[in-house]
């Protein structure tokens, strides 16, 4: 599997004179630093994972590719993006601007006591990383970049403990733009429930990053068993709340994110297999072709052709 890229390979590519204290990165205390968009953002970016968290405010016209997915963004944006997943910025416009600031594990851990943190976008799979914003909240969060941006050039003892309160302010302020039904879901009865309950079990097994370990639940029957329940009850429940069945939703997902280890790894395709919880790579080829209509290798060939036309053209 590809390597994420580090904190010391982003300052070596995009500032490699500079050696100031703001660089550095501490075991202890973490790292975080913050920059303008527009010094680095202006062109295309190839599809990378990172072992370091961001958050970005968007200003200008572009399209962030994320696993198989695009979103086009106009205007203002902000973005939460995860080390485990992969993306790719590509700009539409001359005019990026915006900030965004960079952090590791070490640095926001001690924030995961709260709960709003850890069901943040930082941490919670959703369907869509950018959410759109207007002017008014664009400049609120501009306000607050800037606050961070003065506290780290300041000599204040104490200036990491006052970036973590900035950063949780961040946080929250995209929490509130989440969508109503992805927090604080209410169950209208027993089955919503148990299959709220089975989505949210199926994604924690995903992204896969190893493919030494391979998926501990695979079937309806080892997340019944998972959830204390008859398998059949489980599949009435989900059923009824999605109109499609257990084994359906198991497989969609399941192929999903064999397509992105695909496009985003060089692991071989009996390497995806086997982290997918297939023996043989014959028949991972046969489930894949199933669910898309491709095969492994053609998903492959795609990918790669899409990297070299994006390298020839930066």
């Amino acid at each position: 599997m590809n390597k994420p890229s580090t904190l010391e390979q982003f300052y070596k590519d995009n500032f490699p004179s500079c050696n100031t204290g703001r660089f550095s990165v501490s075991p202890q205390m973490g790292h975080i630093n913050v920059f303008e968009r527009g010094i680095i953002c202006k062109q295309l970016a190839p599809f990378s994972r990172n072992d370091y968290y961001k958050i970005s405010l968007i200003e200008g016209r572009g399209i962030l590719h994320y696993t198989d997915k695009s979103v086009e963004v106009t205007g203002h944006a902000l973005v939460f993006y995860n080390p485990a997943m992969a993306y790719s910025w590509e700009p539409l416009s001359e005019k990026q601007g915006g900030y965004f600031c960079l952090f590791n594990n070490s640095f926001i851990a001690p924030l995961l006591k709260d709960t709003t943190v850890k069901k943040s976008s930082l941490f919670t799979p959703t369907s869509n990383p950018a959410y759109n914003i207007d002017e008014e909240q664009a400049q609120e969060i501009v306000f607050i970049f800037r606050k961070m941006n003065k506290e780290l050039e300041s000599a204040y003892e104490a200036k990491y403990e006052v970036m973590r309160h900035y950063l949780q302010l961040l946080i929250h302020e995209g929490h509130k733009l989440q969508p109503a039904n992805s927090t604080g879901q209410k169950y209208l009865n027993a089955s919503s429930r148990i299959a709220s309950l089975f989505a949210e079990l199926l994604e924690r097994q995903f992204p896969v990053d190893s493919t030494e370990h391979e998926l501990r639940l695979k079937s309806p029957v080892d997340f019944a068993e998972r959830l204390s329940v008859h398998v059949n009850h489980l599949n009435r429940a989900v059923k009824e709340i999605t109109g499609k069945s257990t084994t359906e939703l198991i497989s969609a997902r399941v192929a999903n994110e064999a397509k992105s280890l695909l496009q985003h790894t060089d692991n071989s395709v009996a390497e995806i297999a086997y982290s997918l919880g297939f023996e043989h790579a014959s028949n991972f080829n046969i489930f894949f072709k199933k669910q898309t209509g491709l095969t492994p290798l053609t998903v492959r060939s795609a990918q790669n052709l899409r990297l070299s036309q994006q390298m020839q053209n930066v």
